[in-house]
């Protein structure tokens, strides 16, 4: 059974009731469900794991490196400076897409920048909880075209 970890950062696990003007009224299981509907199709599961601290999250990634065909993350905060975050998503070899809800280029400044995009396979934006599915999506596209679960992310 080939698995999809669907991993969330700082402040995801109140979706629905944080800043729904921003992020939407959908709640993470709303948004798990969905990611689980996309990969169903071809008999995937979802691993979904959110926290609040960069180290479990961190943890997470070492410990599925090994058991899952890709991965969607979204970072929160940490795409800023979460640098632990980067250097273990580095060394993980499956395609994984970042997401984010709100379209991080039209607010702050200082939300302009993610350290962790130049590694993903693609970046999704500013779309809602509708995001998570895009990368479902994707995952399942890069998956039949890289079935050995390599990918260059240099192209």
């Amino acid at each position: 059974m080939s698995v999809v970890l669907l991993l969330n950062g700082p402040n995801l696990g109140v979706l629905g009731r944080r800043e729904p003007e921003i992020y939407g009224t959908d709640t993470l299981a709303d948004i798990e469900k969905a990611v689980a509907d996309e990969v169903s199709v071809r008999g995937w599961e979802v691993v979904s794991i959110q926290r609040d601290g960069e180290g479990e999250l961190v943890g997470a990634i070492h410990e599925h490196r090994d058991t899952t065909i890709g991965a969607i993350v979204n970072p929160g905060a940490l795409m800023i400076a979460g640098w632990s975050l980067r250097d273990a998503l580095a060394s993980y070899a499956p395609p994984w897409i970042e997401v984010h809800l709100s379209n991080v280029w039209a607010r702050e400044q200082f939300r302009h920048d993610s350290v962790i995009a130049p590694l993903a396979s693609g970046v999704v934006v500013g779309l809602g909880a509708f995001g998570y599915r895009l990368a479902a999506k994707a995952l399942l596209r890069l998956s039949a075209e890289t079935p050995d679960r390599a990918i260059n992310r240099a192209d």
